[in-house]
């Protein structure tokens, strides 16, 4: 059996590499009005506001992490709400499938039964606050619950840092795939984060890369990262894909009753830094 240390760290890197990707699209120039017709540096920048003008849309993901000599793969599905930043996807890994949902900055998992009597005293949701886990790793908070202030990974690019890399049919529509080195020191300044700690976290560089329809819209992203952790001589590895389309489909997320939920955000605070 894996012990639930070692368990939490690789889920929480996951999630990680979740949430950054998400947050790719939760922010960026909201005042620009690029389509994919604009050259690459443009048409990315104004990614945002083309894509989140539907307010919602279905997504697909799939996260691959390796920590501490283990490695997880998770896939999902779901819906998300692109103004609240709000999201719920069923995801299965290692042959389980459980429902997650994030609302304001909260991330509720479904526990199996037969895990809860030694993970959540027995209840059947725990739940992390993801606030903490950003500000743990030299992010704002602000950058995971309010997608108006969050970081801005696509603002932080300029037009040296876009590469044009071909072109793709995703869910039935055609792309133009876009190379993206997003400066880690602008992130962190535009997001209020600790430019120094980003940096040692994830480098000087974060690479991106996104699929861009004819309306502008993201179709796919895709962002590799290696993050370094307190106390962890190897840095953990997580690669995210993540898929949108059905622009416009609707996003009522509600949380699970209190009663019903195990608080696990130290253990999981914990995890990623050890």
């Amino acid at each position: 059996m894996i012990e639930l240390r070692s368990c939490t760290r690789v889920a929480a890197l996951s999630l990680a590499g979740a949430i950054a990707s998400t947050g790719l699209v939760a922010c960026g120039n909201d005042s620009g009005s690029a389509g994919a017709q604009q050259d690459g540096p443009a048409a990315v920048r104004g990614a945002y506001a083309k894509t989140t003008a539907a307010k919602g849309a279905r997504m697909t993901l799939k996260t691959q992490s390796t920590a501490s000599g283990q490695s997880l793969t998770a896939n999902g599905d779901g819906v998300i709400d692109f103004t609240s930043g709000n999201s719920q996807t069923t995801m299965t890994s290692q042959g389980q499938k459980v429902q997650q949902r994030v609302i304001s900055g909260v991330l509720y998992q479904q526990v199996p039964a037969e895990q809860r009597a030694r993970t959540s005293g027995n209840k059947p949701w725990i739940k992390i606050d993801l606030k903490k886990i950003a500000e743990q790793s030299g992010q704002s908070a602000s950058a995971l619950t309010d997608p108006a202030q969050s970081a801005g990974y696509l603002k932080a690019v300029s037009d040296k840092d876009v590469k044009k890399a071909g072109t793709a049919k995703i869910g039935g529509a055609d792309t133009t795939r876009y190379k993206v080195n997003v400066d880690v020191a602008k992130l962190a300044a535009q997001g209020g984060s600790d430019p120094a700690k980003l940096e040692q976290q994830l480098g000087k560089t974060l690479p991106v890369d996104v699929w861009l329809d004819s309306a502008g819209r993201i179709r796919r992203e895709q962002i590799d990262m290696k993050v370094n952790s307190a106390g962890s001589a190897a840095a953990a590895k997580v690669s995210t894909v993540i898929e949108f389309s059905d622009f416009g489909a609707n996003a009522d997320v509600k949380a699970p009753a209190a009663k019903d939920t195990s608080d696990m955000t130290g253990k999981a605070t914990d995890a990623t830094t050890s």
